[in-house]
């Protein structure tokens, strides 16, 4: 199965500015501040959108209601990038959202009332959080050649990842709950079982640059791997990650994203003049069976 571009042009922007909603008036010092975040990470789930900016800013925007329903600034830090969001169910239920930041801190809000619920520190710049498909465990990679499995609810270390030889951006949970990846600095993506942490299961090697962006699909059978520049990669996750196939392009990527069904594959690109965004779509191959009675 074959991924292939259909557009690499949507200049549709989201646009966050608007009123204050009724129940977030306690951030209206904050928001003139905000209306010109520039946008260092983003996530939407639902209909929800989170985005994070380089000032340790989070706004946040129900798209069927009109106007911004949450903004803040996480800290004044000098060194406070957003660098990481993602929306999930909570184990009470709920959808919450995980900020990771370069103040090495990452916070977890009520999507609800927009509440503070958990704030975990650690010794280094969190690069990338992501939650397992339970909501039990916590990936956590940052400015460190070890990452953390983390448990959700109170932020003690259940595990440590040790492997790759410098600093990680990227992190996801295949949806079987126990297998994740990592994508580092050193070039490489690395495919971890958490029964097992002692060595990866697999070793993802890039063309050029570190990986930054990694999304497993929701079905289970791929992983997409971008490196910062020209390269996507998909690989396919049940044959042992043996087989792949490269998407060839000229561009800093900045992210990489799949519809919920899995059909079309979302490539961010980067440029002041040339800002886009990629759609590819799966390619099938019909076989038609004639039938004779």
């Amino acid at each position: 199965m074959h991924w292939s571009s259909i557009s690499n042009n949507l200049t549709e922007v989201l646009d966050f500015s608007g009123h204050i909603a009724p129940s977030e008036k306690h951030a209206g010092s904050l928001l003139e501040g905000l209306t010109q975040t520039q946008i260092s990470t983003m996530a939407v789930k639902n209909r929800f959108v989170v985005a994070g900016g380089f000032q340790g800013e989070l706004v946040c925007k129900c798209l069927d209601k009109p106007g911004i329903s949450f903004c803040a600034r996480t800290t004044y830090e000098d060194n406070a990038i957003t660098n990481a969001v993602e929306i999930y169910d909570s184990l009470s239920g709920g959808l919450h959202f995980m900020a990771a930041n370069n103040d090495c801190g990452v916070r977890e809000y009520d999507m609800e009332k927009y509440q503070l619920m958990n704030y975990f520190r650690f010794p280094w710049p969190v690069n990338h959080t992501s939650m397992s498909p339970d909501s039990k465990i916590l990936t956590v990679v940052g400015d460190d050649l070890t990452g953390l499995l983390v448990d959700s609810q109170n932020g003690k270390t259940v595990g440590s990842i040790v492997g790759h030889l410098d600093y990680s951006f990227a992190s996801a949970w295949h949806p079987d709950g126990r297998t994740f990846a990592t994508g580092n600095q050193d070039k490489t993506c690395r495919i971890w079982d958490m029964r097992n942490l002692s060595s990866p299961t697999a070793v993802l090697k890039g063309n050029m640059g570190a990986v930054r962006s990694i999304r497993y699909s929701s079905d289970g059978r791929f992983l997409v791997v971008a490196e910062p520049a020209d390269f996507v990669h998909i690989y396919n996750a049940e044959g042992e990650y043996k087989k792949r196939q490269e998407i060839d392009m000229f561009g800093e990527i900045s992210g990489v994203s799949l519809s919920p069904d899995d059909e079309s594959l979302y490539i961010g690109i980067w440029d002041r003049t040339y800002a886009s965004l990629l759609q590819y779509n799966r390619r099938r191959s019909s076989v038609y069976v004639d039938l004779f009675t």
